[in-house]
């Protein structure tokens, strides 16, 4: 059935809720249904009223209930998608918003085909993601209560005086710290063995992570983009996690767009004007190849650890690998020559490198594709 021909199906979904509009084929104004309980088989009930399965086209928004309702109703053969919320068009002078009126707008943008719809991962994807992400945030957690331990030392004037913290040498200088009052000596004990917990919690999600590729769909990308420099197993395995299928970007520059990793634009008339990057898309990606680019400020050189992770790709994506490390690190040595500051530095080299991530994780897909 054409599109065009359908009723598209507008859904504003909530933790405990689902409003429901549908917009009939022409030009009327979409109708509201209903609001039901987040529940599938009343939904069902519900959507059985308005049309048959194959005369609906059903969109909803990208929130925190993520893809489960999604999934459902594909299982039961509707055609269902979950749309960008930054894409939906907004109308300026629309003070009012309800759940009524967002579904309404969600229907009849979809007759109009103004939305434009999120990547739904597999669930295996998906969980790998998630594991990722449980990573990430206990490395965020560890960073706090680090700062919250160097917070208790520098009101007691402990100051270490090695040059990196958390490491062995600094692990046995805290072990020789005592304080006379018990009440402090009591604190500090909390504060440290916080750090432990906190270490021990990184290292198993880290191990985790490390084997649940193993099989998966997507392994041979990851090894192939660990050939790049500042792409270790994590930063890789997080990459591919969260960008999914490299084959759904025709052109490098709609993975950068899709990363937020391109210029802002503010143009009228004979006007144009650049900002910052626009930050949109993936945030979790955006970070990663950023934290990557610093990498490139040291010259152009295959270490020990590099050629460790090279061993067995193949010929094409170590190649890529050095065109890319030998562009990157003139790209930011030139940049820092021109006293461009640092962090913006690293955004225009993290930039170029997802035009390279996006090259040999094709290059990965396409050597899988053949041995198959």
């Amino acid at each position: 059935m054409e599109e065009r021909t359908k009723i598209h199906v507008g859904l504003d979904v909530h933790k405990d809720s689902i409003t429901v509009a549908a917009a009939e084929p022409g030009r009327e104004k979409a109708r509201l249904i209903g609001k039901v309980a987040h529940d599938v088989p009343k939904l069902l009930k519900v959507l059985a009223r308005i049309g048959m399965v194959e005369e609906l086209h059903i969109v909803y928004e990208a929130g925190p209930t993520g893809y489960g309702l999604q999934r459902a109703l594909t299982k039961r053969g509707y055609t269902c998608e979950v749309i960008a919320p930054s894409k939906t068009p907004q109308q300026a002078g629309n003070r009012v918003k309800t759940d009524a009126r967002d579904s309404l707008e969600l229907a009849e943008y979809s007759r109009a085909g103004k939305l434009v719809a999120v990547w739904v991962p597999d669930p295996a994807d998906e969980a790998i993601r998630d594991l990722s992400r449980a990573r990430e945030d206990a490395v965020n957690s560890r960073r706090q209560v680090r700062q919250q331990l160097k917070g208790f030392l520098l009101r007691h004037d402990r100051r270490y005086g090695g040059k990196t913290s958390w490491c062995g040498a600094h692990d046995h200088w805290l072990a020789r710290q005592s304080f006379e009052a018990a009440a402090a000596q009591t604190a500090f004990t909390e504060y440290w063995q916080a750090v432990k917990s906190a270490d021990e919690r990184v290292e198993r999600l880290t191990k985790a992570l490390q084997g649940s590729i193993a099989g998966w769909r997507f392994e041979s990308v990851v090894n192939a983009l660990q050939a790049l420099r500042g792409v270790a197993a994590i930063t890789a395995i997080g990459l591919v996690a969260e960008i999914g299928d490299l084959n759904r970007f025709e052109h490098p520059r709609k993975l950068m767009g899709y990363l937020g990793l391109v210029p802002s634009e503010h143009s009228s008339g004979e006007r144009t004007s650049r900002g910052s990057v626009t930050k949109t898309g993936n945030g979790h990606a955006r970070r990663l190849l950023v934290e990557a680019a610093w990498n490139y400020r040291f010259k152009a050189r295959i270490g020990k650890e590099i050629n460790a992770r090279q061993e067995g790709l193949s010929e094409a994506v170590r190649a890529m690998a050095w065109k890319g490390q030998l562009r990157l690190t003139e790209r930011y040595a030139a940049l820092q020559k021109r006293g461009v500051q640092a962090n913006k530095v690293c955004v225009a080299v993290a930039r170029e490198l997802a035009g390279f991530v996006w090259a040999i994780g094709l290059q990965a897909q396409r050597e899988k594709g053949a041995a198959a």
